[in-house]
């Protein structure tokens, strides 16, 4: 009991995990970003795109069931395919984002096409940061705080139902 409690970490508030959302987040999100660019002077930008994004995507939600949410273990395959879901709509979105850039501007620049590809993401991460807070993790959240919920008043019971027993065994002794 002990240690399935040790194991398990306080829910964070939503500022809290917000904020380290946006530290872990923000910081795949950044790297994503210079690997797109450097992966697309390879392959079309598009597909360099949705490498990065399942890669990124895949370490985010590690970093988030671990640090961000208080899941406090490894996110489950669950997990991830719910948090691919948000992804694949946040790939669209940047995809979408780059697809109008390169329609209005014929030829931007690799810090216009930062400043968009980046602005599309942060909009795109708030989104995520809804869904995974509200329906991938919550879940998880719920059932850790049933389960220690539930184990705390057992003890407190036994001892108090001990307590009575053990004077009125006194009381006859005497």
């Amino acid at each position: 009991m002990e240690t399935m409690q040790s194991h398990q970490q306080a829910e964070p508030g939503a500022i809290t995990a917000f904020a380290r959302f946006v530290l872990f987040g923000g910081g795949v999100g950044i790297a994503s970003s210079f690997a797109v660019a450097a992966l697309a002077s390879w392959i079309p930008w598009a597909l360099a795109n949705a490498v990065i994004t399942v890669a990124s995507t895949l370490l985010a939600t590690e970093l988030h069931s671990r640090f961000t949410f208080g899941a406090g273990g490894r996110a489950t395959r669950s997990q991830h395919v719910q948090s691919a879901g948000s992804a694949a709509a946040a790939y669209a979105a940047t995809s979408g984002a780059m697809l109008v850039l390169h329609l209005l501007v014929t030829a931007p620049g690799a810090v216009l096409e930062q400043v968009v590809y980046l602005s599309a993401s942060a909009l795109a991460g708030v989104a995520r940061f809804v869904v995974l807070r509200l329906v991938v993790f919550a879940r998880n959240r719920s059932q850790a705080a049933t389960t220690v919920r539930t184990a705390r008043p057992v003890h407190t019971i036994r001892a108090r139902a001990a307590a009575p027993a053990a004077l009125a065994m006194l009381l006859r002794a005497a």
